[in-house]
């Protein structure tokens, strides 16, 4: 199942997109002043030079209060709180932001003409779209000045119901934002009360029709499953209502209970009024069945969307490339380190002045474990319909090791919840499996692995801790080889 016991880097199922969770063996602890911040050493497939990062991520941590789900660090400015324009929670935290951005260190090249814009920011949160126009543009303005920032971007933005009107959407757009990510979650009054939203049905339609008529095409709506006391009918009409709504991106996030929530102090798993674990399956089935039906491409475990309309952002965490992470909690992933923020006001402008000071080390001295590093390409991989590149796979970790994964991966094979392809993308069948194994040569005959939708993704936990159990067993990994860039 989706919500089983094993925790992924970046995140299972979530309500919203979190911070990689990273494994604890691979974390390694660097001090400063008042806080300690974890770095993890790991790297993409062409992990000798990587690329400088091309994406920012910008965690704006305001809400008007507290979801009965929510985990992420987030600064709660009140119930009614919806302008924020002379908050000084507000303004005071997009000052040390900007302060954070400008004193990052930059690898710059030599030749100038090579430095790279970002390609994709995505404001993230708390509730973005609390936040004035004004103070965004600061920020984008302040990306611009240290990074660059294409004209062609990718700027996404999570706005709730709620928090804004068409005269703040049109001021997000005229600033670049060309990306809205809807955080509607139910569209049944009953279940947004018992999850503390601060919006309720009527804020839904308005914000959709505000959507639309500023004339954003990429947009997104966001959906929870699996809520305590929700009906296959409920989930069902909230699909229903989404397809109608016509948005260019839909995600499907599974609730996942976490301690020290207002749920985990209420609920356990599994147990009523919280679905059953066959609930929580039916549930994703009948999501996946019903945006296909839609022309809704399943293009990512959580994610489907219209042609053309995959988020750009997010492919960058999913493809393992670098990034960079701004703000309460956020972490970022430059040089083959994953290095998090604070996830407290206080601890966080602490941590900006010591990086300003020259206090802050990111750059640890480690030997990057190769196999922190196969396994994140395996998981994260493996969230998404194209699943593993085998050729940058071989190339990176050597054949050995692809064989490994193909004999374990075997009986899933047969039973339909892994699915192996050729350079074509054209299913290779089980016989021909068996025979290119036989000859000890499927790494050349097999081109992607990847999980069966939709049950080999329900099964995405179990299947990808199989691959970590395999890599694991190896005492001495292959040394690393040069990947071509993909």
């Amino acid at each position: 199942m989706l919500k089983s016991t094993f925790t992924p880097i970046f995140w299972v199922l979530t309500p919203k997109p979190k911070p990689p969770k990273l494994p604890p063996q691979a974390i390694t602890n660097t001090f400063f002043t008042s806080s300690t911040t974890h770095v993890r050493h790991n790297a993409p497939l062409n992990p000798t030079t990587p690329p400088p990062p091309s994406s920012a991520y910008i965690h704006l941590p305001f809400c008007r209060k507290r979801c009965h789900y929510c985990d992420f660090p987030i600064v709660a400015l009140g119930s009614a709180s919806t302008q924020t324009n002379d908050d000084p929670r507000v303004s005071n935290y997009i000052h040390w932001l900007c302060r954070e951005i400008s004193a990052t260190n930059v690898d710059q090249p030599a030749d100038a003409s090579t430095i790279t814009p970002l390609k994709t920011v995505y404001f993230g949160g708390g509730t973005p779209s609390l936040v004035p126009p004004r103070m965004v543009a600061s920020v984008l303005d302040t990306l611009r000045l240290k990074f660059g920032l294409r004209e062609d971007a990718e700027i996404s933005m999570e706005m709730d119901p709620g928090t804004f009107d068409a005269e703040k959407m049109r001021e997000m757009v005229v600033l670049g934002v060309n990306r809205v990510s809807l955080g509607v979650q139910a569209f049944q009054e009953e279940l947004l009360r018992a999850c503390g939203r601060a919006h309720g049905l009527k804020e839904v339609h308005e914000a959709i029709d505000v959507v639309k008529l500023c004339g954003v095409e990429n947009w997104s709506i966001d959906l929870i499953s699996s809520l305590p006391h929700q009906t296959s009918e409920m989930w069902e009409e909230s699909l229903r209502l989404a397809i109608e709504s016509q948005p260019t991106h839909v995600s499907v996030y599974d609730l996942q209970i976490e301690q020290g929530t207002k749920f985990g102090r209420l609920y356990s798993p599994g147990e009523f009024p919280m679905p059953s674990e066959t609930q929580s399956a039916e549930f994703y089935k009948m999501a996946s069945r019903m945006l296909s039906d839609a022309n809704y491409n399943h293009y990512e475990i959580s994610s489907y969307c219209k042609s053309g309309y995959e988020c750009k952002h997010n492919f960058i965490y999913w493809k393992n490339k670098p990034f960079y992470g701004f703000g309460l909690g956020s972490t970022s992933f430059v040089g083959g380190l994953r290095f998090s923020r604070p996830r407290k006001v206080n601890d966080y402008i602490n941590f900006v002045q010591n990086l300003e000071n020259g206090l802050v080390n990111s750059s640890v001295k480690g030997h990057i474990s190769g196999k922190d590093t196969i396994m994140d390409v395996v998981m994260l991989s493996l969230r998404t319909a194209q699943g593993i590149d085998l050729k940058s796979f071989q190339e990176s970790f050597g054949s050995s090791v692809v064989l490994s994964l193909l004999e374990a991966y075997k009986p899933y094979v047969e039973s339909g919840l892994v699915v192996c392809l050729d350079e074509h993308r054209r299913t290779i069948r089980i016989d021909d499996l068996n025979s290119s194994l036989s000859k000890t040569n499927a790494e050349g005959r097999v081109a992607y692995i990847r999980l069966s939708d939709p049950e080999g993704f329900l099964l995405s936990n179990e299947l990808i801790a199989l691959a970590f159990g395999v890599i694991d067993s190896w005492k001495d990994m292959p040394p690393y080889k040069e990947a071509e860039a993909t």
